[in-house]
């Protein structure tokens, strides 16, 4: 069967959390080549980009940011070609792309670029080649060739950017939890799962400081009517829960919890809409 569709998976840090995950996530991503083009974005793995952070001010206490952003890269480096591997090994063809060899071209701030364009050739000729594509979320190349890196967010702002640019039927965020929900479920077991949110009321959650997702990335998938899920990456056949979709409209009615504020931190908005 042809497939009919594209859809980007993304995947986190968590669920990359260490080399025997690889095998589990490219069950997931075989599973959904079945009916569809894909395109995966990956995060590095669980750790690394703070362990490279540690150890880039281990050798100089103010690192330069072109530097650091050339260092820091790297873990995503190591998760797209792990992942392409174990998709080899399961018989799939698979291609591993940078950043800056998918095409993500950003602005020139180093550690907090913004995507300003997406220009996936690479990525089109390899998805009708029917090749698996997998992309190193996070990064990107500025307007003068040089390697940056987005900031807080960025892996899931990736994936939205893709899905947009590749015109993808929707974007799947796995997690580990099974969506998003009205309290942090590994504090309250008795937090309620939102079913189907809106992409506002997803985004006033997010800014109050839920880690699921980034307010830009929702942001940015407002602006252009990309449906987003987030699944559990322990649970991908949705045999325990559907997952959470963002959408246009929604029947959830949404608490008025208050994460961690702490944890929530102003980032600005993505200066395109594709």
């Amino acid at each position: 069967m042809e497939a009919c569709e594209t859809v980007v998976l993304k995947f986190g840090g968590a669920s990359v959390a260490d080399a025997e995950q690889f095998s589990k996530i490219a069950e997931i991503i075989i599973n959904k080549s079945l009916n569809a083009k894909v395109v995966v974005v990956v995060s590095a793995m669980r750790g690394t980009t703070d362990q490279l952070l540690c150890l880039a001010r281990l050798v100089h206490p103010n690192p330069p940011p072109r530097e650091q952003d050339m260092l820091v890269s790297v873990g995503e480096r190591v998760s797209i070609a792990l992942l392409a591997m174990a998709l080899h090994l399961k018989g799939k063809e698979a291609i591993s792309f940078t950043g800056s060899q998918s095409g993500i071209i950003t602005s020139s701030k180093h550690s907090e670029a913004f995507i300003l364009d997406v220009r996936p050739r690479r990525i089109i000729q390899a998805l009708n080649l029917g090749k698996i594509v997998i992309v190193a979320g996070f990064q990107g190349v500025s307007t003068e060739g040089e390697i940056t890196t987005l900031g807080r967010g960025g892996s899931d702002t990736t994936a939205v950017a893709l899905g947009i640019a590749l015109n993808a039927s929707r974007v799947e965020f796995y997690k580990d939890v099974e969506g998003i929900y009205s309290e942090d479920p590994k504090k309250n077991p008795e937090a309620v799962l939102y079913p189907h949110l809106s992409f506002d009321q997803a985004i006033e959650i997010a800014e109050r400081g839920a880690k699921v997702l980034h307010p830009r990335c929702i942001r940015l998938a407002s602006k252009n009517c990309l449906p987003l899920y987030v699944l559990s990456f322990y649970d991908p056949l949705l045999q325990r829960h559907c997952g959470t979709l963002i959408g246009s409209g929604s029947s959830a009615e949404v608490r008025s919890y208050v994460y961690e504020r702490d944890q929530c931190q102003s980032v600005s908005s993505d200066f395109y809409s594709f």
